[in-house]
């Protein structure tokens, strides 16, 4: 009787594994992008939900994106490229002009006596916002403030607000506050 030549598979385990580290560690995998926040600290239990001041709508910065995409500012079509100039804008009310924010005379460390803003950026959109798009106008409201920030340092302490001491950046953060209100989502116009 004649034996029937087998294929050893005693390796077949080892080679399995090799290709599976090969297509592991030569595919490419997907980064989610993301947002980099601090969330403010849960106020006492014993706090009121309205012990909070009432803010001007003067000091109010309005952000809306609609299922559509479109970005309305203050009650104005615009591109999201000119978010960052029209936030500059507001931020430093250079004209000192009634409809944009007050600013209330602060001591602030390395600076002296600085108008410190009141101004917040609400930003709001809608459910059928596309992530991108929300995330782009995040990046410019983020950008608006660290462009004011690094002026700032600039003027003050002749280098970029990365490059300085963290007792100058305190004093940047004091004086140029990143306030962006992120508000719920909800149908604010547009279809999708």
């Amino acid at each position: 009787m004649r034996k029937t030549p087998e294929v050893p598979s005693a390796s077949m385990a080892d080679i399995a594994f090799m290709l599976l580290i090969f297509f592991i560690t030569a595919t490419s995998m997907d980064v989610d992008s993301g947002l980099e926040r601090v969330l403010p600290q849960m106020p006492p239990e014993n706090q009121e939900q309205d012990d909070t001041p009432p803010i001007k709508e003067r000091n109010v910065f309005s952000v809306l994106l609609d299922a559509s995409n479109r970005l309305m500012v203050e009650g104005e079509i615009i591109r999201v490229e000119d978010l960052r100039l029209k936030t500059k804008e507001f931020l430093l009310n250079p004209s000192n002009i009634e409809s944009l924010p007050e600013s209330k005379p602060t001591e602030i460390p390395l600076l002296g006596n600085f108008d410190v803003s009141k101004g917040v950026i609400s930003l709001r959109n809608d459910h059928g916002t596309q992530y991108g798009m929300y995330l782009a106008v995040q990046n410019e409201l983020v950008a608006a403030v660290n462009e004011v920030r690094d002026e700032l340092s600039s003027a003050k302490f002749g280098k970029k607000y990365a490059n300085c001491t963290s007792e100058q950046q305190e004093a940047i953060r004091a004086a140029i506050p990143s306030r962006i209100s992120e508000a719920e989502p909800k149908k604010v116009g547009g279809t999708k």
